[in-house]
Protein backbone atom coordinates (compact mmCIF):
# COMPACT_ATOMS: atom_id res chain seq x y z
CA UNK A 1 0.00 0.00 0.00
CA UNK A 2 1.34 3.14 -0.73
CA UNK A 3 1.89 5.64 1.56
CA UNK A 4 0.38 9.77 1.12
CA UNK A 5 1.09 12.58 3.57
CA UNK A 6 -0.74 15.79 3.68
CA UNK A 7 1.31 18.34 5.60
CA UNK A 8 -0.01 22.09 5.78
CA UNK A 9 0.53 25.17 7.51
CA UNK A 10 -2.76 27.14 7.83
CA UNK A 11 -3.05 30.44 11.15
CA UNK A 12 -6.23 31.54 9.45
CA UNK A 13 -8.12 28.04 8.07
CA UNK A 14 -7.61 29.23 4.71
CA UNK A 15 -4.84 26.29 3.86
CA UNK A 16 -6.22 23.76 6.09
CA UNK A 17 -9.45 23.74 4.20
CA UNK A 18 -7.09 23.21 1.16
CA UNK A 19 -5.99 20.48 2.64
CA UNK A 20 -9.08 18.42 3.35
CA UNK A 21 -10.37 18.43 -0.27
CA UNK A 22 -6.63 17.47 -0.93
CA UNK A 23 -7.53 14.53 1.24
CA UNK A 24 -11.04 14.10 -0.17
CA UNK A 25 -8.86 13.67 -3.52
CA UNK A 26 -6.57 11.51 -2.56
CA UNK A 27 -9.22 9.07 -1.07
CA UNK A 28 -11.20 8.75 -4.60
CA UNK A 29 -8.15 6.23 -5.24
CA UNK A 30 -8.58 3.49 -2.81
CA UNK A 31 -5.16 1.47 -1.63
CA UNK A 32 -3.12 4.32 0.53
CA UNK A 33 -2.23 4.54 4.06
CA UNK A 34 -2.75 8.04 4.64
CA UNK A 35 -1.53 11.40 6.95
CA UNK A 36 -2.97 14.43 7.41
CA UNK A 37 -0.49 16.45 9.68
CA UNK A 38 0.17 20.46 10.67
CA UNK A 39 3.61 21.62 10.26
CA UNK A 40 3.77 21.46 13.67
CA UNK A 41 2.31 17.88 13.81
CA UNK A 42 4.49 16.72 11.15
CA UNK A 43 8.28 15.37 11.92
CA UNK A 44 10.92 13.77 9.97
CA UNK A 45 9.76 10.25 10.58
CA UNK A 46 6.62 11.17 8.62
CA UNK A 47 8.66 12.38 5.85
CA UNK A 48 10.96 9.31 6.13
CA UNK A 49 7.55 7.33 5.93
CA UNK A 50 5.60 8.30 2.93
CA UNK A 51 5.75 7.53 -0.82
CA UNK A 52 4.19 10.72 -1.76
CA UNK A 53 3.30 14.45 -0.24
CA UNK A 54 0.90 16.91 -0.78
CA UNK A 55 2.60 20.60 1.10
CA UNK A 56 0.49 23.50 1.89
CA UNK A 57 1.50 26.88 2.76
CA UNK A 58 0.02 30.16 2.75
CA UNK A 59 1.39 32.34 1.20
CA UNK A 60 3.34 35.38 2.78
CA UNK A 61 4.88 38.60 1.30
CA UNK A 62 4.66 36.39 -1.96
CA UNK A 63 6.47 33.32 -0.82
CA UNK A 64 7.01 30.68 1.50
CA UNK A 65 5.27 31.12 4.94
CA UNK A 66 8.50 30.99 7.43
CA UNK A 67 6.62 27.80 9.47
CA UNK A 68 6.74 25.54 6.72
CA UNK A 69 10.19 26.71 5.61
CA UNK A 70 11.41 26.32 9.02
CA UNK A 71 10.13 22.12 8.73
CA UNK A 72 12.33 21.54 5.86
CA UNK A 73 15.28 23.73 7.00
CA UNK A 74 14.87 21.08 10.12
CA UNK A 75 14.79 18.02 8.03
CA UNK A 76 18.73 18.34 6.47
CA UNK A 77 19.31 15.40 8.75
CA UNK A 78 17.56 13.45 6.23
CA UNK A 79 18.30 14.78 2.90
CA UNK A 80 19.37 12.22 0.96
CA UNK A 81 17.57 9.29 2.79
CA UNK A 82 13.87 10.69 0.76
CA UNK A 83 15.75 11.26 -2.57
CA UNK A 84 12.69 9.98 -5.11
CA UNK A 85 9.35 10.58 -3.38
CA UNK A 86 6.43 11.91 -5.31
CA UNK A 87 5.52 15.69 -4.23
CA UNK A 88 3.42 18.19 -4.71
CA UNK A 89 1.83 21.87 -3.65
CA UNK A 90 -1.03 24.16 -3.20
CA UNK A 91 -1.13 27.47 -1.37
CA UNK A 92 -3.60 30.25 -0.07
CA UNK A 93 -3.09 33.67 -0.65
CA UNK A 94 -5.01 36.93 0.44
CA UNK A 95 -6.16 38.15 -2.95
CA UNK A 96 -5.86 37.48 -6.46
CA UNK A 97 -2.19 38.09 -7.75
CA UNK A 98 -0.94 37.69 -4.30
CA UNK A 99 1.67 34.96 -5.93
CA UNK A 100 0.17 31.69 -4.68
CA UNK A 101 1.79 30.05 -8.09
CA UNK A 102 5.04 31.50 -7.07
CA UNK A 103 4.72 29.85 -3.46
CA UNK A 104 3.87 26.51 -5.19
CA UNK A 105 6.71 26.77 -7.48
CA UNK A 106 9.28 27.72 -4.13
CA UNK A 107 7.49 24.95 -2.37
CA UNK A 108 8.28 22.32 -5.51
CA UNK A 109 12.03 23.83 -5.21
CA UNK A 110 12.27 22.96 -2.01
CA UNK A 111 11.46 19.60 -2.36
CA UNK A 112 13.36 19.44 -5.85
CA UNK A 113 15.98 20.02 -3.41
CA UNK A 114 15.51 17.08 -1.67
CA UNK A 115 14.99 14.92 -4.60
CA UNK A 116 11.75 14.87 -5.01
CA UNK A 117 9.85 14.12 -7.98
CA UNK A 118 7.51 17.28 -8.35
CA UNK A 119 4.24 17.25 -10.34
CA UNK A 120 1.75 19.70 -11.73
CA UNK A 121 -1.75 19.04 -13.10
CA UNK A 122 -2.67 19.38 -16.34
CA UNK A 123 -6.22 18.87 -16.37
CA UNK A 124 -8.96 21.55 -16.02
CA UNK A 125 -11.39 21.52 -13.58
CA UNK A 126 -13.42 24.58 -14.89
CA UNK A 127 -13.41 27.42 -17.53
CA UNK A 128 -10.04 28.64 -17.08
CA UNK A 129 -9.05 27.08 -14.27
CA UNK A 130 -6.48 24.42 -13.66
CA UNK A 131 -3.71 23.29 -11.10
CA UNK A 132 -0.86 23.56 -13.34
CA UNK A 133 1.59 24.29 -10.53
CA UNK A 134 -0.40 22.86 -7.93
CA UNK A 135 -3.64 24.37 -6.54
CA UNK A 136 -4.13 28.03 -5.73
CA UNK A 137 -7.18 29.74 -3.71
CA UNK A 138 -7.28 33.32 -3.01
CA UNK A 139 -9.16 33.28 0.55
CA UNK A 140 -11.40 29.87 1.51
CA UNK A 141 -12.43 27.84 -1.34
CA UNK A 142 -16.20 27.94 -1.56
CA UNK A 143 -16.66 27.70 -5.61
CA UNK A 144 -16.71 23.82 -6.54
CA UNK A 145 -14.12 24.56 -9.01
CA UNK A 146 -11.75 25.91 -6.03
CA UNK A 147 -12.13 22.90 -3.80
CA UNK A 148 -12.12 21.10 -7.11
CA UNK A 149 -8.45 21.78 -7.88
CA UNK A 150 -7.82 20.65 -4.50
CA UNK A 151 -9.10 17.78 -4.90
CA UNK A 152 -7.76 16.93 -8.36
CA UNK A 153 -4.52 17.52 -6.89
CA UNK A 154 -4.89 15.13 -3.89
CA UNK A 155 -6.40 12.45 -6.42
CA UNK A 156 -3.13 13.07 -8.75
CA UNK A 157 -0.54 12.33 -6.15
CA UNK A 158 -2.91 9.29 -5.34
CA UNK A 159 -2.68 7.95 -9.02
CA UNK A 160 1.21 8.46 -9.31
CA UNK A 161 1.55 7.09 -5.92
CA UNK A 162 -0.41 3.41 -7.41
CA UNK A 163 1.29 3.67 -10.51
CA UNK A 164 4.94 4.03 -9.24
CA UNK A 165 4.82 2.51 -6.09
CA UNK A 166 2.41 -0.30 -6.05
CA UNK A 167 2.78 -0.71 -9.78
CA UNK A 168 -0.92 0.26 -10.72
CA UNK A 169 -0.80 0.95 -14.05
CA UNK A 170 -4.52 0.70 -14.31
CA UNK A 171 -4.37 3.61 -12.19
CA UNK A 172 -2.70 6.26 -14.61
CA UNK A 173 -4.56 9.54 -15.64
CA UNK A 174 -4.25 8.51 -19.18
CA UNK A 175 -6.37 5.20 -18.46
CA UNK A 176 -9.48 7.15 -19.47
CA UNK A 177 -10.90 6.07 -16.26
CA UNK A 178 -12.62 9.55 -15.87
CA UNK A 179 -13.20 12.47 -17.77
CA UNK A 180 -9.96 14.94 -17.52
CA UNK A 181 -11.45 18.04 -19.46
CA UNK A 182 -14.96 19.35 -18.75
CA UNK A 183 -15.10 20.47 -22.42
CA UNK A 184 -14.61 17.02 -23.87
Amino acid sequence: MGKILIIYHSKGGNTKKMAEYVLEGVKKISGHNIRFKSVTEATQEDLLWCDGVAVGSPTYLGTVASEMKKFWENCLPIWQKIDGKIGCAFSSQGGWGGGAELTCQALGTIMMNYGFLVFGVTDYVAHQYTPHYGAIQAGEPRLEKEKDSCRILGKRLAEWVAVFIDGRKESHPLEGHYKRNPWD
